[in-house]
């Protein structure tokens, strides 16, 4: 999903129909800030406000989600793509509320260390673990090889750290 043409796409439409961001914002509830940020590809909308967009614009939501009209030949293509890019995005949403949760775990267990005197080598191995996998998902997801060479440094440090630990 291309958040670039999905903004033009809206701010095309909007101005077709004569209507100010301000206007379309106060149509959907929310604020002016809200659709700028759409429109400049800095952001998707809330998928809920799909429906209303889509309804306020006379556009589909396939549409808005392709950036662009599709021709009636291509529909059941687009929609399939869409619906999997939305997956895609609802995946990745979900890792980074994961990243988050690690952070503070991280955290966490780094002040702990302090009080217990545990070496650091364990939360790192923790840390690395993870990070193998959270990149290892995104590349499946996206198909970018930086997230696959990162995932598998990081595993590399997992495998290297465990091997010290039992050669200790």
């Amino acid at each position: 999903m291309n958040q670039e043409s999905i903004g033009k796409f809206i701010a095309k439409q909007r101005k077709l129909k004569n209507l100010t961001q301000e206007a379309l914002a106060e149509k959907l509830g929310i604020t002016k800030n809200a659709v700028s940020k759409w429109e400049r590809g800095l952001c998707l909308m809330d998928m809920s406000l799909l429906k209303p967009l889509s309804e306020i614009l006379e556009v589909s939501v396939n549409d808005i989600l392709s950036g662009e009209i599709i021709e009636s030949t291509d529909i059941e293509k687009k929609s399939e793509e869409n619906i999997i890019k939305l997956t895609e995005l609802v995946n990745l949403k979900s890792m980074k509320y994961g990243i988050i949760g690690m952070a503070l775990f991280s955290c966490l267990l780094i002040l702990i260390s302090f009080f217990k005197d545990t070496p650091a080598t364990s939360i790192v191995s923790l840390l690395c673990a993870y990070n193998s996998v959270t990149f290892l998902s995104r590349y499946k997801i996206r198909k970018d090889k930086t997230d696959l060479i990162t995932g598998t440094l990081f595993f590399m440090g997992v495998f290297c750290n465990t091997i010290a630990f039992i050669l200790s």
